[in-house]
Order: structure tokens, then sequence, then C-alpha cells
């Protein structure tokens, strides 16, 4: 039990309910994690910035700083750039599920939920995340250098900040040079199976890899009424 509680992923919840917080809680501890928790966003901010976690559970409705804002300042600063957020909210509209993943959120959980599925898609994210600590790989694609065992990407020496899905999703297209990968296939492959978001999802996130490395806006392109296809092509410098 002691060399579980030492290795226990952390969890930080930024919830404004009690009772919401009270039952996550219960469910994640139950499980081995280990669980933290704020009842807004300045203070959630507050213990981020001091301690480490393995992952944010984020209401988007919150007093003081909504959920957006907390994510955009997560994902500004180099520190958390990468730190895998799950968002939480009781808007189940597709328009707020899209600014939620435009911002950089992995995940989006709409209220009411389960707390099992909760629990579900954290496991799941979890073990996408240790599968791609497991690889020792560099992959390189037009000057763009993917580094698995660092969780790493650059350009010309520059480090670009990648979400966790960004990187995977990244990850995915370059193992699959030259074959056209319909939007089925990638939220099967890089959110997985149980991930219960729709085919606009993909869209946002290969539109926020064009931005962030514009080195690919040549090369990975749309399908129409398929999906996105990484062209097999020599290296060109970014």
């Amino acid at each position: 039990m002691e060399k579980r509680q030492l290795m226990a992923k952390k969890i930080f919840i930024i919830e404004d309910e009690k009772d919401i917080r009270d039952l996550l809680e219960y469910y994640l501890k139950r499980e081995g994690y280990e669980v933290q928790s704020a009842k807004d966003g300045d203070l959630g901010l507050q213990r981020i910035r001091k301690e480490r976690f393995d992952l944010i559970l984020l209401d988007l409705m919150l007093p003081q700083m909504d959920g957006l804002e907390v994510c955009r300042i997560i994902r500004s600063s180099p520190q958390t750039a990468n730190l895998p957020i799950v968002m939480l909210t009781a808007k189940g509209e597709e328009a707020d599920r899209i600014v939620g993943l435009e911002i950089g959120a992995d995940d989006y959980i709409t209220k009411p939920f389960s707390p099992r599925e909760v629990v579900a898609r954290i496991k799941a994210l979890f073990r996408r995340m240790e599968k791609t600590k497991a690889g020792e790989e560099i992959h390189e694609y037009k000057g763009i250098i993917l580094n698995l065992w660092r969780h790493e990407v650059s350009c010309q020496g520059e480090v670009h900040a990648l979400t966790f899905k960004e990187f995977n999703l990244l990850e995915y297209f370059f193992k699959n040079k030259g074959r056209v990968l319909t939007r089925d296939i990638l939220l099967n492959e890089v959110w997985g199976y149980d991930y219960f978001g729709t085919t606009r999802t993909v869209d946002v996130h290969v539109a926020r890899l064009r931005q962030k490395l514009p080195a690919l806006n040549n090369y990975l392109v749309a399908i129409k009424g398929m999906g996105y296809k990484l062209l097999e092509e020599s290296a060109k410098k970014c």
C-alpha cells in the first residue's frame, strides 16, 4: 500500500460545487489516485503553480475566473503547457466543446455524468500517456523533430509546446505518412474507443497543429469527405 501511494498519480479538481468535488474525490481516491481540489479558478492556479500534478479536472463555469481562462493560463506557461486537462461542464452544446478543445483541453465531459465514466476516461488517458512515455523513438519530418522519450517537439532548435493530444496526433501522422486517415480512425487511435466526442474534435486539433507548426501547412492536407493525410515527400526545412 505504501508503494502504491508513493507512485499514485496526482489529480487536481477545480470545481465550485462541493457535492461534485466530494463525489469525484471519493471515486478517484478509491482507485488509488492522490486527489486535491480547489473551489475556484484563482485558488486552483495558485496551487498548480506551487505543486506538480499529473492531470487537472477543470469545471468550465467557475467563480472568480472561469475554466476557459484557467485553461488558457495553464497552456501559456512552459511549466504546465503539457499538463493533461479534462473539462467538466453543464453546457452540452458542440460550440462549448469546440471552445474548450481550441484552447487546449484534452477531453471534455458534460454534466450530469457518471463518476465511473470520469474514472474510465482518466484511466484511458493515463494509459495512453504511459504508452507514449515508454517509447524511445525519434521521428523527423520537414525539419520537425518528435522525441517520444522526452515528449518534446522541436523545429530548428526551437521547442514547441503541444498538449498531450496534439503530441499524440502528430505522432500518429508521422507513423502513417502517405496514408489517408479518416476522422473516425483518428478518434479511435488517438482519443481511444471510449471517447465520446465528435469528429469536429479532430479538425480542431489539426488546426492547432498547423498553427503551432507552420511547416505542416503544405503537407498535412485535408482529403475532402474523408479526413487527413501527411504527404510523403522529401524533407524540407521549416
